[in-house]
Order: structure tokens, then sequence, then C-alpha cells
């Protein structure tokens, strides 16, 4: 399964592979994809320096990235505390009601909470920036688009590859004019923030509005076959996110969420912007028909939103209340069935991949025989 592109950047598959935990990122690696860990939840610089101390002892030598969120745009002088005011009390007050509606505990007293979006802020998201380049990164990838021009510079100039996802065409042709080495074309399918073009329609639009540059497919990809059928449509390798929340080297410190993930069909997802602000793909569970009923206060913008939630979140997660449980995910955890090794993943991948070639090549051969 290589391309240009992963020749180029010198692995074996070009999977690309999105990740929140160190230890599924260098796997990835290791077993010949290219390993991108996910540094929004690191709120400390230390943190991530731990975990990128972490990866470079275990990959291996292979290469690997860093996927962050920044507006393009700068925001400066704009604080959490700043933030966290613009928040109505009847959006908190609807938070509060709904969790003593389940029966949700505190957190205990001086525990912080574990999960805050504050990635998205410009003195947090530079921060983790000044950290990676201190790193041999070979990729950095943004999820809000292309990233600010002073950051794809400063990549450029340390020899990193920038990519940036889009979910339409427009956006891609934007990415391309800012300077961005690749396009990930993220498709309605896909887990966490996406838009709402299917990967199918959206792949081969973004290669023709921006090739030459190589074009990453991502939303709804988990097999070998749906590996062929992204580069048959003109990308140049595979993204993959949600695969990765079942291997045996995740830890998702819930084993609920685990469970609920193995059992989840295709259909078990939802559009909310109960998690962000933003429309992100996740399990549709009672916390998203909450935020998604016409009778409740609806939702705030990003980064609103991330922060009112992000206690409740925590304790939700801590209790394993089930009925509130959940996290992003696409489409494919329909596929997303037992829990495997991150390269057990990867032999499934290939095995698929070849046969869906061969099939092709005999159709192929069928064709011109007549």
């Amino acid at each position: 399964m290589q391309t240009e592109l992963s020749k180029e950047l010198g692995v074996e598959h070009a999977i690309f592979g999105f990740t929140p935990f160190p230890a599924v990122a260098a796997a990835i690696s290791r077993a010949g994809g290219f390993g991108v860990l996910g540094a929004v939840r690191y709120t400390a610089p230390t943190d991530l320096e731990r975990d990128l101390d972490w990866i470079e002892a275990n990959v291996d030598g292979k290469p690997y990235g860093l996927d962050v969120v920044m507006p393009a745009k700068k925001v400066e002088g704009v604080s959490e505390a700043d933030v966290e005011a613009m928040i109505p009390e009847g959006h908190r007050q609807y938070v509060k009601d709904t969790l003593a509606k389940y029966g949700v505990p505190e957190l205990a007293e001086g525990e912080a909470s574990g999960w805050r979006i504050t990635g998205w802020m410009e003195q947090v998201a530079r921060g983790q920036l000044d950290v990676a380049f201190d790193y041999p990164i070979k990729l950095l990838a943004n999820a809000l688009g292309s990233p600010p021009a002073d950051v794809v510079e400063r990549a450029h100039a340390q020899g990193v590859l920038v990519a940036a996802l889009a979910g339409s065409a427009r956006h891609a042709r934007k990415h391309a004019e800012a300077g961005i080495d690749i396009v990930v074309a993220q498709g309605y399918e896909a887990g966490g923030h996406t838009g709402e073009i299917a990967s199918m329609v959206l792949t081969p639009e973004v290669v023709d509005a921006v090739g030459p540059l190589p074009v990453l497919a991502a939303g709804g990809i988990g097999s070998g076959q749906q590996v062929a059928a992204a580069l048959s449509l003109g990308a140049q390798g595979v993204w993959l996110g949600s695969i990765w929340l079942t291997v045996t080297e995740a830890d998702m410190h819930s084993p609920g969420v685990t469970r609920k993930l193995l059992a989840a069909g295709s259909g078990d997802t939802v559009r909310s912007r109960a998690l962000t602000g933003k429309p992100a793909r996740q399990l549709r569970t009672e916390w998203t028909d909450a935020w998604d009923d016409p009778n409740g206060p609806g939702t705030l913008p990003m980064p609103l939103q991330g922060l009112l939630v992000a206690d409740a979140v925590s304790r939700i997660q801590k209790y394993e209340v089930e009925p509130l449980l959940g996290t992003p995910v696409g489409q494919i955890v329909g596929r997303m069935n037992s829990e495997r090794a991150v390269q057990e993943v990867f032999d499934d991948l290939t095995r698929g991949f070849e046969r869906a070639v061969d099939r092709i090549n005999r159709i192929a051969g069928r064709e011109e025989q007549a």
C-alpha cells in the first residue's frame, strides 16, 4: 500500500492513524503506517513532552506526527476565564439539571476535571508547538483547517509537512492557497468534527480541486477494501481515527465506553454539537439527545460548549453513567466488534487491500480479453 506520499515520508503503508493515545501512535508507526498523536487534550506542555519522549523511545526510529487544533486567524489576549464568563447561567443550570436527572455524582473536593478541550486557544496550541518542534516530527496536522501562516512557515523551516482537514472542495482550495502540503478530505461518516459530504463524493472532488497536492481520504474507512477504494479515487493514503479506539494499546480509561463501542452498529452515531459546539460525529446517547432536544436551551458555539460541559463529561466518564456515556466515533464503529492489537488491524487491512486489488485486476483482465 505505497504511494508517492508514503515513500516521501518513509513508511511502508499509506495509512495515517490519528489517535489521542501515545502507545497507539507508536504502534501504528511500528506496524508500517504513520502514527499521528492528537494534542488537543494536552493543557500542560510538560505532559505533551512526557508523551513525545515516550513515543520517541518506542517508535523504533519510524516517523510520526502531531495533530493540533488551531484557528486559522490568530486570537490573542483572550483567557479561559474570559471565555467562561460568556457562558449563560441558563445553560449552566441545564447541565446541572440533566446530571441530577441521571444521578451523576459530583467530583471529589479538589478533584479537577480531566477533560477540558482548551487546545483551541492560541496560547495553549502554540505551547504545544513549542514542545513538538523540539522533536523529529515529520507531519503537523490541524483539525480546524489551515493553521496561521507563521505556523506553516515555522513547520516548513524545520522540514515538517503540514496537513489540514477539509470537508469540501472549497475548503481544500483555501488550504492549497495557504501553502498546505497535504489535504485530508474528511467525509460525513468520520468521527469527531466533520462536514456534510460523504467520502465517496468528497475524495475525488478534493483530488480534482487541489491536484497535484496529495490528498488523504478520511471517514468511513476501516477495511482494506475501503483503503483500495480511496486510492482508486485518487487519494495518496487514508486517514484513520475511529478504528484505533478499541485496539488493545488504547487507554480509554472507561470500560463502559469500550463496551458501547464494541456493541454499536454503524447507525448508532449522530452528528451533534453537544461536545464542542461544532457538529461532531459521536455515539448517540441520552446526553446528545438532551442537547439536541428542541425544548432545551440549545448548544453554544465553539469553544463555549466545550468549556460548559467539561466537568459534566468528566463526571459521566468517571462514574460510568451508561445512558450518558459516549465518545466521538465514526460510522465505521459497526466494524469495531472485537479488541485487537494494532498489528492485527494492519494485517487485516493489508489482506483486505490485496483481495480488493486482485478482484479489480480480474475484472480488468476479463474486460481486456473481451
